[in-house]
């Protein structure tokens, strides 16, 4: 039988490139028929069916082109080599049976391809293929994503999403991820990827609406200060003031001004985690604007211009919405006030801090000296309580070293410390970073410091003292005497120190090792 086909395509790597082109093209099928059909689309979907699948066509089809290239070569040096299409006759068995094979070898091929490139799909859109397939980078990411808020959200839902577009530009940031891995080029601590996150009014407003958030919520906390041996609490309740972007829910001032729909906060920062901000600008919907420039940190028209001016949305100020790392001031308050850490037992508040931030060098050292600290204390100063409260005393080891477990990577040297969480004040700058007192417009307006803009103290409760309610707030009172200094210096300057000089200021100011 002559072959329709011109003679230069029936060389054996024209054929081998045209098979695979064509396997390759039936799989695309398969995938997108998937895909089509799934009741939810998947992100990872893509990499499979328009990216990799597609790149092994276009290898066959490069395959195929070289074979006809070649052969023509060839031909043109005076080195034709005559090739026929295999010749097959039903009528004779050999044929059929070779036929059979073929073809069954073929379909099994293509079925066993489409099934393996599901099963890829499958394994690729799980979160444990984000946390795992890296271990050693991803650990303290994936393991603080599992004990966060939204651990039932899927990774890919909120460093992708859907669409093609933000697909690949993921791609294309994960194959210099790839090979960081690959040749140990990774930095310690992984650092956020807060310059090339989507939009969140692509991927949080799916299921928060700005438009219905509400006016106040009422939040208590329990701290303990340590005084001498003895762990003293102390109660807040403090009314926030959330705000929202519809005036029929409630005030629509608050904290979600910055991000009301009908009102637009644009600023500069001056370092890669937008932690020093010297110049904001507001709009709002009548058209007033003000432009604040701090007057501690210099900031020129020149930089203003090479500045990446961003218009503040949800990650500006909720930047660890699933991979939080928790101060261990706040973590072992809330152990304390649930009483899985005793109160009783003497500086169990300073004790729980310092062991948790002693800097270990493995995880496995770390659960090692906790013990042993914990427990020699008790041993060598409290021998009689070592024994009335042994089971209190070990209840504390065991959850001192789950809250390192969950927060403290020393590995990667991630920890609360490298990883600032921007909502609130005590422990980073967060609010401070705009809302300082130092940041004035060009009509001498500051931009407010005051607390009641965004919650109200409605009760404070000081052991000996005289508990204050008013629902209009009542006056914070420090629970050790620093004057106004508390007014005067951001709360993260004692209670997170930056450095070593720092530190010392604290204790000066804090006459206590009491440990908000």
């Amino acid at each position: 039988m002559r072959s329709k086909l011109p003679p230069s395509f029936t060389n054996p790597i024209t054929i081998l490139g045209l098979s695979i082109s064509a396997i390759s093209f039936i799989v695309i099928v398969f995938l997108a028929t998937l895909e089509y059909f799934a009741k939810d689309s998947n992100p990872y979907m893509g990499i499979l069916a328009f990216i990799i699948v597609p790149s092994v066509l276009m290898g066959g089809v490069f395959v195929a082109a070289f074979g006809v290239w070649r052969e023509h070569r060839l031909r043109r040096i005076g080195k034709p080599i005559e090739r026929h299409l295999p010749v097959v006759d039903l009528n004779n068995p050999m044929h059929r049976t070779g036929l059979a094979v073929v073809a069954v070898g073929a379909l099994s091929l293509i079925l066993l391809s489409s099934f393996g490139s599901f099963k890829a799909y499958e394994a690729m859109e799980t979160d444990a293929f984000c946390g795992k397939s890296c271990h050693t980078p991803m650990e303290p990411e994936y393991t603080a994503y599992q004990n966060s808020p939204h651990a039932k959200v899927g990774c890919v839902q909120c460093h992708i999403g859907s669409g093609a577009g933000w697909f690949v530009r993921s791609k294309l940031s994960g194959s210099y991820q790839l090979y960081s891995v690959a040749f140990n080029k990774f930095p310690r601590p992984i650092r956020g990827p807060i310059h090339n996150l989507r939009p969140a009014q692509e991927t949080c407003e799916r299921c928060h609406w700005p438009s219905q958030f509400y006016s106040e919520k009422l939040m208590s906390q329990t701290y303990f200060s340590s005084v001498g041996e003895k762990n003293i609490p102390s109660k807040l309740d403090l009314l926030i003031r959330i705000g929202g972007g519809n005036k029929e829910a409630g005030p629509t001032s608050g904290i979600h001004w910055h991000m009301n729909i009908s009102n637009k906060v644009t600023y500069v920062a001056t370092d890669e985690r937008r932690q020093v901000i010297p110049w904001v600008r507001t709009e709002n919907k009548n058209g007033d604007v003000h432009t604040y420039r701090s007057k501690e940190v210099p900031f020129t028209a020149a930089d203003s211009a090479k500045g990446e001016a961003r218009r503040m949305d949800c990650i500006d100020c909720h930047n660890r919405p699933a991979h939080q790392y928790r101060p261990p001031q706040r973590m072992v308050n809330h152990l304390m006030a649930l009483g899985w850490i005793d109160p009783e037992l003497p500086s169990a508040k300073d004790l729980s801090v310092h062991v948790l931030e002693e800097p270990y060098s493995t995880s496995k050292i770390a659960a090692d000296s906790i013990r042993t600290a914990v427990t020699e204390y008790y041993r060598d100063n409290f021998p009689a309580l070592a024994k009335t409260k042994a089971a209190q005393i070990e209840r504390m080891v065991t959850e001192l070293q789950g809250l390192y477990a969950k927060n403290y990577f020393p590995a990667m040297h991630a920890s609360w410390k490298v990883n600032p969480d921007n909502i609130g004040h005590m422990y980073y700058l967060g609010c401070f970073r705009c809302h300082d007192g130092k940041h004035v417009d060009e009509r001498g307006k500051v931009l407010t410091k005051e607390c009641n803009a965004c919650h109200a103290i409605v009760s404070q409760e000081e052991v000996g003292k005289t508990t204050r309610v008013s629902m209009a707030g009542v006056q914070y009172q420090h629970p050790v005497d620093v004057g106004n200094d508390w007014k005067e210096t951001n709360c993260s300057e004692c209670h997170n120190p930056p450095d070593k000089k720092a530190a010392e200021k604290g204790e000066k100011k804090v006459a206590t090792r009491g440990h908000q």
